[in-house]
């Protein structure tokens, strides 16, 4: 990797950081200098726009949530104990593991911030990884019917769209109502979840 790659994923770095507190909007090319001690006109070189530096920071969420949740997972027999890794690991990634953000899940974060922005480069690649995250689930949920852990005609979509419903709502209990049983509530939704599609 070249001096210039490690200072870009440096940037990325923190830009992640931050934006998982103040959202992509509020990630600044000034704010990024001031935080990495870098010039404008550097920072401008790496990434030529705020809207480029916003596509970048959620490219680089991505590769870091597949390496830290989902390829851990994948590492999980199929099925059920597959799907439970992925819940597992996607809940300490919202905020209490130690490979968390400090402001939360960034997806949740942005998925709110753009989802009535007009079309475009950022948003378009916030919807981009929504699905794909809900392809993961879905395809992590099918090896569960093939292995006769899940109902023949339990719908993955369905499954999909409900266990993202369980994320939001966790994080807003843990990061906007503060309640201490967060994780507990979300855990209890899951199995509730599962049980309804249990073979």
């Amino acid at each position: 990797m070249s001096k210039g790659d490690d200072t870009r994923e440096a940037v990325l770095r923190v830009a992640l950081d931050q934006s998982s507190h103040v959202g992509l909007k509020g990630i600044t090319i000034g704010g990024l200098a001031e935080a990495t001690g870098l010039s404008k006109s550097g920072l401008f070189g790496h990434f030529r726009s705020k809207e480029q530096l916003q596509v970048d920071v959620l490219g680089f969420a991505a590769d870091h949530f597949t390496q830290l949740v989902v390829r851990p997972a994948l590492k999980a027999p199929r099925g059920e104990p597959r799907l439970r890794a992925l819940f597992d690991r996607w809940l300490g990634w919202d905020g209490y593991a130690d490979y968390a953000l400090p402001g939360g899940c960034v997806f949740i974060a942005v998925s709110t911030e753009f989802d009535d922005e007009p079309d475009g480069p950022v948003r378009n690649a916030v919807v981009k990884q929504q699905r794909d995250l809900m392809d993961v689930v879905m395809t992590v949920f099918r090896t569960g019917i093939d292995e006769g852990h899940f109902r023949a005609d339990a719908d993955p979509r369905q499954f999909a769209h409900d266990l993202n419903g369980i994320m939001h709502g966790y994080s807003v209990s843990a990061r906007l109502l503060k309640e201490e049983n967060a994780a507990a509530m979300a855990r209890h939704a899951f199995e509730r979840l599962l049980r309804d599609v249990r073979a």
